[in-house]
């Protein structure tokens, strides 16, 4: 199976988000690529035989539907928007077998739910996307769904997930050891960040400048250079030259951390302390001299703080991990058969 589809009905389960595309389209799709750019037909037979249950090729269609139309709202040239399609079906396809396949566990399991608990989805649902029910029950309205049909649908996602805590989440253990090996292993992530609030003065050299242009700019710029060392004030001196004729100007540059920088300019100012300038810079902008005017450092993200966070970053991650391996195993011990 497509791993990224399998990863996409993973994270929908796992995260027990109970959410129904009211966006679905009950006009089937024809199976075949070359007939995509036909009329709609409703068309039927077996598209997949999972144990002693199918899949037909109206469900098959009626959920590729809204992928389809979304496909060819991208106007992909003829050839790439046929492949694309034939591989967004065949990903919808074994989404639907593994969907299939976990009510089948379901039922063997004999895993239920109360008409409380599906209150319950249905309410955060609702939440989540701030409708009201009348909304809700609008919008299942205009696509041709009942909420009878609704909350069946909100039935069978609800056991899914109970049967993914039961089979996947349960048998999931994280130690100290590995919340403590993730922070290590990321330490960039957690660490302290600097910033450089810089200014500059400069002039603008273009590169077909003649060798006494350059050495003109070059000089002023040396000028302003004696004038700051004399204990002259950066900002003062830069306010001074936005209101003069002078070819040398200059600006609040901002907050930067280092690797927003071009290397050049990262080797200066990392050896620069608050309050202090450069020499005169040779850079691709022209000639300039950076001021470091101060620095803001944020204090690293000790360990016991970022628990919490960590946990959850690596419980996701081996929910996706083990919720594949259970898959693959559910579908080794079954039979599956696909009909083209």
């Amino acid at each position: 199976m497509n791993r990224k589809a399998t990863k996409s009905l993973a994270k929908t389960v796992s995260a027990l988000v109970f959410t129904l595309l009211v966006t679905t389209i009950v006009i089937a799709v024809p199976i075949s690529a070359d007939l995509w750019a036909q009329e709609p037909e409703t068309v039927d037979r077996i598209a997949a035989v999972i144990n002693n249950e199918i899949i037909t090729l109206y469900d098959l269609n009626q959920a590729f539907a809204p992928y389809a139309h979304n496909i060819k709202a991208l106007k992909y040239p003829p050839e790439k928007e046929r492949q694309t399609l034939f591989q967004v079906r065949q990903d919808i396809l074994n989404q639907l077998i593994d969907s299939m396949l976990a009510d089948q566990q379901v039922k063997r399991d004999q895993i239920t739910i109360s008409q409380k608990e599906i209150n319950k989805a249905i309410e955060r649902i609702k939440e989540s996307r701030r409708f009201t029910d009348e909304q809700l029950r609008q919008g299942l309205a205009s696509q041709g769904m009942t909420m009878e049909e609704y909350r069946k649908e909100i039935e069978e996602q609800v056991m899914r997930t109970k049967l993914v805590n039961r089979e996947v989440k349960a048998k999931i253990v994280i130690t100290k050891e590995d919340i403590k090996e993730y922070y290590e292993s990321h330490r960039e992530k957690y660490a302290g960040e600097k910033k450089y609030h810089l200014w500059n003065m400069y002039i603008k050299v273009s590169s077909d400048s003649s060798s006494s242009e350059r050495n003109d700019a070059r000089n002023r710029m040396k000028a302003i250079l004696a004038r700051l060392k004399q204990a002259r004030s950066f900002e003062s001196l830069v306010d001074e030259l936005k209101n003069s004729s002078s070819a040398v100007q200059g600006s609040d540059l901002g907050l930067y951390r280092l690797e927003e920088l071009t290397e050049q300019l990262r080797q200066v100012v990392k050896k620069i302390g608050v309050g202090e300038f450069s020499a005169v810079l040779d850079t691709n902008f022209g000639y300039q001299i950076i001021y470091v005017q101060k620095i803001e450092e944020s204090q690293a993200k000790p360990l016991e703080a970022m628990e919490s966070e960590i946990e959850e970053l690596l419980y996701a991650e081996l929910v996706d991990n083990k919720y594949q391996e259970w898959l693959e195993q559910l579908r080794a011990r079954s039979h599956i058969r696909i009909i083209n």
